[in-house]
């Protein structure tokens, strides 16, 4: 039996979680008795209440999804805490891979992050609408992210109760390193053809955005994050630690690197899922959505920017690259 959770860090992480639970626990009940009886073209007494409710519930989940966003980063930070208890593991990396169910979390966790991001944007236009236009549909989506919270908290669970503090496990080398020789890089790719789709990929989505171009947003973002992916472990992270033989996706988070981590994976995850929010609201809803496409354009292009920059001073610093 492990004491994983006598660590503070962890007790914080979960209480919090437990306590988000409940709330979302409530509002999807009293949603669920909403949609049963929700008629907003009618005036009577009933129908006023729900609206009164539907306005609170409302600003809960509001709360509650931009807490869960900060908990997703205090999860990282968590496990990567946990590093120093867990024999091999150097940063998050072995931590999330001590078990068969943390990559699953993270996964979890991240498909969590873009269904409430499209929940707010559905939110933010049923209520500048006025008469609640898609409040069914914005409702029928906190149903399934109720679903997929509960799933993330069984997963919270599991993982945290399967860490044992006295197993050795693989260390980020290990883990995202070129073993035997082997291409770590999907499609058989190596590292100047990964850069150039990983740029082409860049255009392609910013220019699609611009353009109004919502499937090939769709399309774009979606293989852009992938892309990405690959080329800050195994091209832009070296810069970043200033050694080529470095390739991981969480010591960037560490304190010795300025947790430039966040900024990296935040400005790529956010405003990818951002894109991929304007191209569905706008396919779904037929009306253009200014403001997620700002964000979506802005954080792309900081993430690009901040990646190509390690880069640039590296080279303007030693006149080579890595």
């Amino acid at each position: 039996m492990t004491n994983i959770f006598l660590n503070n860090q962890v007790l914080v992480y979960l209480l919090s979680e437990g306590i988000l639970l409940l709330l979302l626990a409530v509002a999807f009940l009293v949603t669920v008795g909403m949609l049963r009886h929700w008629d907003f073209g009618s005036f009577s007494e009933r129908q006023f209440a729900l609206e009164r409710r539907a306005y609170l519930v409302m600003t809960i989940l509001q709360f509650v999804f931009i807490v869960k966003f900060f908990l997703v980063v205090y999860f990282v930070f968590t496990i990567d805490g946990l590093a120093v208890l867990i024999p091999g593991a150097m940063c998050a990396a072995g931590v999330i891979s001590a078990n068969d169910y943390g990559m699953n979390l993270l996964f979890v966790k991240l498909l969590l992050l873009f269904f409430l991001l499209l929940w707010m944007a559905l939110n933010r236009y049923d209520l500048e609408a006025k008469q609640y236009p898609v409040f069914r549909q914005k409702s029928w989506l906190f149903v399934g992210i109720f679903a997929l919270v509960l799933l993330e908290s069984w997963l919270d669970l599991a993982y945290f109760s399967h860490i044992d503090l006295r197993a050795p496990v693989s260390c980020c080398s290990a883990l995202f390193g070129q073993l035997e020789g082997a291409n770590p890089l999907p499609f058989g790719l190596d590292i100047p053809k990964l850069l150039a789709l990983y740029y082409l990929l860049y255009v392609v989505t910013t220019a699609s955005l611009l353009l109004h171009q919502k499937l090939i947003t769709l399309l774009s973002a979606t293989l852009f994050m992938v892309v990405s992916y690959y080329a800050v472990v195994y091209f832009f992270g070296t810069y970043v630690y200033e050694l080529p033989t470095h390739k991981c996706p969480f010591c960037m988070m560490q304190r010795e690197y300025y947790f430039v981590g966040y900024a990296i994976w935040g400005s790529l995850f956010i405003g990818a899922f951002m894109a991929l929010v304007w191209a569905i609201m706008g396919l779904i809803l037929q009306e253009e959505r200014y403001r997620e496409r700002r964000w979506a354009l802005l954080l792309l292009s900081a993430f690009v920017l901040l990646c190509t920059a390690y880069v640039a001073v590296y080279y303007l610093k030693n006149g080579v690259l890595l």
